[in-house]
């Protein structure tokens, strides 16, 4: 076995490599002669490469590694495919996989954490199947994107309960309920602590429950942090409560918004008088972003040089995180920074995001989401 990379991190109290008690993790990969697999840590400064073995025939390996003061995660590499783990202590964690399948068809044994960590890991990888299949229905035609985007809340949402139910609030002192907390989808994170109340109970939950056994462990500071910015971020702020109208956005007329782009530039949606406007309210830092993003591009390629306008408000708590992604965008993007307890939220009547409007040419509100059944279609009736 080759010496990859040795190197303490104090963040993970590994120690020295070859020094004190240690961990192991053994097994085989099937169909892999030849190929290189490595043991990486999966630090909270990023991945760390550890130890790599060049497999043989019989695809048998063995990596032994100082064992972590707290709870820690690892992964095994072979190419672009990756086996997490999770150690606390200086067990034997025994992992048979075949190279074609090495990350989904794997066995582990040894570890109830690990053998969590596959099940969320397994689950996570279906509902990215699913929600590639609905993105591709949609973009194909075949799914109005009002079912789309019902659907793919549906499916977000049941994923969701499932895991805060089963993993994070069953048993939120493990590593299983920790890893969970950061799965992703198109590469947002699922459980949003920064824009969620809900959300940030789950991250609450694994903080506490961490802090009684390892209060001193970096993991457990950092998620503290997170769950302190959180509450801040989804706490209505006092002078946001105001008199609000009546009457609110209604099929006639649009209650005007004025914000500001990542420039710092005033943009009035009623500015826009004399285009067809989709008026879009969005959090990017959600696993749904990405998707909903890429069939507002294909909209706005399709119809902006015939008149289509989109008017994007951002209601995301982290700012640089809107600039960057914003900047990407070819469309009207602007932030509102008392992002869900905004007063134009509540005077739309918004009540899931994105949430999207159809205005027209003459600034009456002529649709919402909720009501339309082909969006493209409800595009191309007001061009």
């Amino acid at each position: 076995m080759k010496k990859y990379f040795c190197i303490a991190l104090a963040a993970m109290a590994l120690g020295a490599c070859n020094s004190g008690p240690q961990f192991e993790i053994t097994g085989n990969v099937s169909g892999a002669d030849g190929k290189m697999l490595y043991l990486e840590a999966s630090a909270l400064e990023g991945i760390v490469p550890l130890d790599s073995v060049k497999l043989k025939g019989d695809g048998t390996f063995t990596f032994r590694q100082a064992r972590p003061a707290s709870p820690e995660f690892y992964r095994l590499r072979l190419g672009d495919k990756v086996i997490n783990l999770s150690i606390d202590s200086t067990e034997t964690v025994k992992v048979t996989a075949p190279a074609g399948q090495f990350d989904t068809g794997y066995q582990v044994e040894g570890s109830a954490n690990c053998e969590k960590i596959k099940e969320l890991t397994l689950k996570q990888a279906g509902l990215q199947d699913d929600a590639n299949q609905l993105a591709s229905e949609a973009q194909a035609g075949s799914l109005p994107m009002g079912i789309y985007q019902e659907r793919l809340a549906q499916m977000f949402k049941k994923y969701k309960d499932d895991v805060k139910i089963n993993y994070i609030f069953a048993a939120p002192n493990t590593a299983s309920a920790y890893f969970a907390l950061f799965q992703k989808l198109n590469n947002y994170l699922i459980f949003d602590p920064l824009n969620s109340k809900d959300d940030v109970k789950c991250f609450a939950a694994v903080a506490t429950s961490l802090n009684n056994r390892y209060p001193e462990a970096d993991r457990t500071k950092n998620l503290y942090n997170i769950v302190i910015k959180g509450m801040k971020n989804t706490r209505a702020p006092r002078q946001e409560v105001v008199e609000i109208p009546e009457e609110r956005v209604q099929e006639t007329g649009v209650i005007d918004i004025d914000l500001r782009d990542m420039r710092g530039a005033s943009h009035k949606l009623t500015d826009l008088k004399g285009k067809v406007v989709l008026l879009d309210f969005t959090v990017y830092q959600s696993a749904v972003s990405a998707s909903h993003n890429y069939m507002l591009r294909d909209l706005y390629d399709k119809y902006a040089s015939r008149g289509l306008e989109i008017y994007q408000v951002s209601l995301d708590a982290d700012e640089h995180y809107w600039k960057t992604i914003a900047s990407n965008l070819p469309w009207t993007c602007v932030r509102d920074a008392a992002g869900v307890y905004s007063t134009t939220v509540s005077l739309y009547g918004i009540q899931s995001l994105p949430s999207v409007f159809l205005i027209n040419r003459a600034n009456e509100l002529k649709a919402r989401g909720e009501t339309i059944k082909d969006l493209e279609a409800a595009v191309r009736e007001l061009l």
